[in-house]
C-alpha cells in the first residue's frame, strides 16, 4: 500500500535511502534526476524547506524536496525521485499533488505572487504530462552544451583588462554585486546573497583557482568565469567533465569581446586538469549566449524544462 505525507525533514535513514534511489534512477534514466541545490538542500534544508515522502508498505519509494532559495527574495524548487523499482507514473503524481499542498501550506507559499518551480532534467512526454496534469506551466527551457578540449583557440582578453582568480573573503562583496548586475531578474542566478556564495564556497567541488575574474583598468570587476570539475560517474559519465558553472559579464562591459574571452579563458583552466570535455547549461531563449556557444563549437547535449505553479489561493 502506497501512503505519502509531508515532513519538516528527512530522516538521516531516509537520506541514504534516498541517495540510493537517486543513483538507481540517475543509471535508468541516463543523467541526474534532481538538480544539486535540491539534493544539497534535502540533506541541509533552510529555513522553509520541506519534503514529501512516498512509501510502500513502510519503504521509501520516492521523494519530493521542496527546497527554499537563500536568494533575494526567496522561493520553492521542487525536485522528485522515484526508485526505477516502482511505477513511477502514480508514485510521481501523488507526490506532486502533495508537494503543491505543502508548498501552499507554507511561509514562502502564502505570499503575494508565490510559485512553485519543478525542473525535469532530460525532458520526455511522461514527466511532462505529470507536471501537466497537476496545474503547472511550461516557464523555460535549459539546454545543456557540450565542447570538446582543448579548443583550438585561446583566451584573447580585450586590451586593459586583467585576469586573475577569486580570493575568498575579499572578493566576495564585488562579485555579488557584478552577478547580480548580470543576472538582474534570473530566478536562479539573480538575487545572490554573500551567504549564497559561501554556501556555493563550502562544496567539497569548489577551489577558488578555477573562479576567473577580469578586472578593468580602474581595478573594477568587470567579469567572472567560475569552473568546476566533475568526477567520473561511469556508467553515466565515464570521464571528469568540466562545467562552465557560472559566467557573467557587467552590463556596462557587454560588447567589448570580455565573454567570449572568459568562455574561452574558461575553458584553458578545464582543459589544464586533463579534462577533454566542456559543459554549460543555457536558456534556450538567450539567442546571443547560445549563438556565442556554438561558435565556439558547443553543441546540446540534454534538454532541461522549468514548469511553474501559482500558490495563489484562485490558482
Amino acid at each position: 500500500m502506497l501512503s505519502v505525507e509531508a515532513v519538516q525533514r528527512l530522516a538521516p535513514a531516509d537520506l541514504a535511502v534516498l541517495d540510493a534511489i537517486e543513483r538507481d534512477a540517475t543509471v535508468d534514466a541516463g543523467h541526474p534526476v534532481i538538480g544539486e541545490a535540491i539534493w544539497r538542500d534535502a540533506h541541509e534544508p533552510v529555513d522553509g524547506s520541506r519534503s514529501v515522502v512516498a512509501r510502500r508498505d513502510g519503504q521509501l519509494v520516492g521523494v519530493g524536496h521542496l527546497a527554499a532559495t537563500t536568494t533575494v527574495p526567496p522561493h520553492l524548487e521542487l525536485g522528485l525521485v522515484v526508485s526505477p523499482g516502482e511505477d513511477r507514473d502514480p508514485v510521481a503524481r501523488e507526490l506532486v499533488a502533495r508537494a503543491v499542498e505543502a508548498a501552499r501550506a507554507s511561509p514562502l507559499g502564502s505570499t503575494d505572487g508565490a510559485a512553485l518551480t519543478v525542473w525535469i532534467l532530460g525532458v520526455e512526454r511522461e514527466s511532462d504530462a505529470i507536471v501537466r496534469d497537476a496545474g503547472f506551466v511550461p516557464d523555460r527551457e535549459l539546454w545543456q552544451m557540450r565542447v570538446p578540449l582543448p579548443l583550438r583557440e585561446t583566451a584573447r582578453w580585450p586590451e586593459g583588462f586583467t585576469v586573475r582568480t577569486f580570493e575568498p573573503g575579499h572578493d566576495d562583496d564585488a562579485w555579488v554585486a557584478v552577478n547580480n548586475r548580470a543576472f538582474a531578474g534570473h530566478p536562479e542566478q539573480g538575487g545572490w546573497t554573500g551567504e549564497t556564495l559561501r554556501q556555493r564556497a563550502r562544496e567539497s567541488w569548489f577551489d577558488p583557482r578555477d573562479f576567473l575574474l577580469a578586472f578593468d583598468q580602474d581595478l573594477q570587476l568587470a567579469g567572472f568565469c567560475w569552473t568546476k570539475v566533475h568526477p567520473a560517474a561511469p556508467p553515466i559519465e565515464p570521464a571528469p567533465l568540466g562545467e562552465i558553472y557560472v559566467i557573467g559579464v557587467d552590463p556596462d562591459r557587454q560588447g567589448t569581446g570580455l565573454g567570449r574571452a572568459l568562455v574561452v579563458g574558461g575553458l584553458e583552466a578545464i582543459a589544464e586538469h586533463g579534462i577533454t570535455a566542456g559543459m554549460l547549461f543555457v536558456d534556450s531563449a538567450n539567442a546571443a549566449a547560445v549563438g556565442l556557444y556554438e561558435a565556439i563549437g558547443f553543441a546540446r547535449h540534454r534538454v532541461d524544462r522549468a514548469y511553474v505553479h501559482s500558490l495563489s489561493a484562485t490558482s
